[in-house]
């Protein structure tokens, strides 16, 4: 049997260091449940009791040689391979790599962001609230009862008889004055919804961005002052700003805000129909109902409320004619900006 025993181990070596060897192969062969060490071994039990320990040392020693030349021989196939590969692939490292085109904002994001920056530096802070609404905050709160008539100016999209998506961010304004105290000064930019075929100038999905001041003494200077501020800003310094009377239930009295063409400098162009003025945005001074339904002595604190499209401020900006542009998605109209 140890003649056996070193046969095994020699044939073993040997085979394994041969070129190309399948190393598992000869390793199931010769180690494996049924291979030759083993069956062997299974004899070992009609050895006498003085041979069997040798006998059994040296199975031992052998499995452990063609073992330890099973992991040298893997090691250096997988050396060889490695470097075989490494030849194959070369790389050039002076070769340009591929540029990653970069993104920018929208520029429904950038004339918002525009919007807060101009507001948070005049000390507003920005307030946010659900875009799906119940009717009291849409309507109630803002003195829009049931039977109300401007009710039939919004086309609102209703999920129940209570639950809709907000048709305006003024929500926000009503769930500030709810919850807090003046003073208040906020500004409340989002996503709103109107049941709006789609045109030029209408979506069924657009941004409003929306202003709130309250505390003791506020006036319509307050709100005029304001408002010259954001549009000078927005528009250049030389944009002034004039109020026609409007009605609106949530403001009283109530304006909208014409800005002078910042195209002709107020002369009379294409862009502002030759009228030397464009409307922006609707304000007025909060109406008494909704301070008093918000918790909020109306004989104590007075405040101004503004509302303004941002798409519309984008248009205008950047001269766009044609609202659909701003959500197609064309990079070679988003290339633009």
């Amino acid at each position: 049997m140890k003649d056996t025993l070193l046969k095994i181990k020699t044939e073993a070596i040997a085979a394994l260091a041969e070129d190309g060897a399948d190393i598992e192969a000869l390793r199931i062969k010769y180690l494996g449940k049924k291979g030759e060490l083993t069956a062997v071994l299974r004899g070992m039990g009609k050895l006498s009791a003085e041979e069997r320990p040798v006998i059994g040392q040296l199975a031992n020693d052998i499995r452990a040689e063609i073992e330890a030349e099973i992991e040298k021989q893997s090691a250096a196939m997988k050396s060889a391979a490695l470097d075989a590969r490494l030849k194959a692939e070369k790389l050039d490292v002076t070769i340009p790599g591929t540029k990653v085109p970069v993104g920018k904002p929208h520029p429904l994001a950038m004339v918002q962001r525009q919007l807060e920056e101009i507001f948070l530096g005049m000390g507003y802070s920005i307030a946010e609230g659900p875009e799906v609404e119940y009717d009291y905050y849409n309507f109630q709160a803002l003195n829009i009862p049931p039977d109300h008539p401007a009710r039939d100016t919004q086309d609102t999209f209703y999920i129940t008889e209570n639950i809709l998506l907000r048709s305006q961010t003024s929500p926000v304004q009503a769930r500030v004055m709810e919850k807090q105290q003046p003073p208040i000064k906020i500004i409340s930019p989002g996503r709103v919804y109107r049941s709006d075929a789609v045109d030029a100038t209408h979506s069924p999905l657009f941004h409003q961005c929306e202003g709130l001041v309250v505390d003791k003494g506020i006036t319509m200077g307050d709100l005029k002052g304001t408002l010259e501020m954001f549009a000078q800003t927005m528009f250049g310094a030389d944009t002034r700003i004039r109020f026609r009377p409007h009605h609106f239930p949530f403001t009283e009295p109530s304006a909208e805000v014409d800005v002078s063409c910042f195209a002709c400098g107020g002369k009379g162009c294409r862009l502002c129909k030759g009228e030397g003025w464009i409307e922006i945005l609707g304000a007025g001074m909060v109406h008494p109902n909704v301070l008093r339904m918000c918790g909020i002595d109306p004989e104590v604190y007075s405040g101004f409320a503004f509302g303004l499209g941002i798409e519309r401020i984008v248009m205008l900006k950047y001269h766009i004619d044609d609202m659909r542009h701003l959500y197609e998605n064309d990079v070679r109209f988003l290339h633009q900006f």
